[in-house]
């Protein structure tokens, strides 16, 4: 009974939505008009990477560098950063869109958000060390951990509103 259960799920039950190709439920991608087929797949993703050699460095620098800005503008607004880190993630998006001329792509979007990441990380650094100072000399406040926090909320809501705005996905 277990082989033909077996057998019965390597059967050729399905087509491609686009092409009409046979497929097995093993094999099928689901889309939102339907199951493809690997090969349509491929080939639709294709169509949305038009990213060029020299977007991917810009992107990535205008990231970091914005990034930068966003976390050295975090230590001076500190509690409105929760209100304005995803419109800083978007603002981010935007200018990479600009200079890249809306070209796009999954390794362009990821870039950007490492680039956030990474333009942020003099300030985080910073923080984290005027921390470990505090409580190394033995002060200790609670409140000395919000700036700390206040970068990681940052991060934590710049980043995936950059990628989710360059890659046209809107839910946020």
């Amino acid at each position: 009974m277990t082989d033909h259960n077996h057998h019965y799920e390597d059967e050729i039950t399905l087509r491609c939505s686009r092409c009409g190709k046979p497929i097995t439920p093993a094999e099928a991608i689901q889309t939102p008009t339907g199951y493809r087929c690997s090969d349509c797949v491929r080939q639709q993703q294709k169509v949305f990477d038009t990213s060029q050699p020299l977007d991917y460095i810009l992107g990535f620098i205008i990231a970091a560098a914005l990034g930068l800005l966003g976390s050295w503008l975090t230590t001076l607004i500190r509690f409105f950063t929760l209100l304005l880190a995803p419109a800083a993630g978007v603002g981010i998006a935007e200018a990479v869109r600009l200079v890249t001329k809306k070209r796009r792509s999954k390794r362009l979007f990821r870039l950007v958000g490492l680039g956030i990441i990474l333009g942020s990380l003099p300030f985080v650094v910073r923080t984290l060390l005027n921390l470990i100072f505090h409580l190394s000399v033995g002060v200790f406040n609670p409140f000395s951990l919000l700036p700390l926090g206040y970068q990681v909320v940052y991060l934590v809501m710049a980043v995936p509103s950059a990628y989710y705005r360059l890659s046209g996905s809107r839910r946020l």
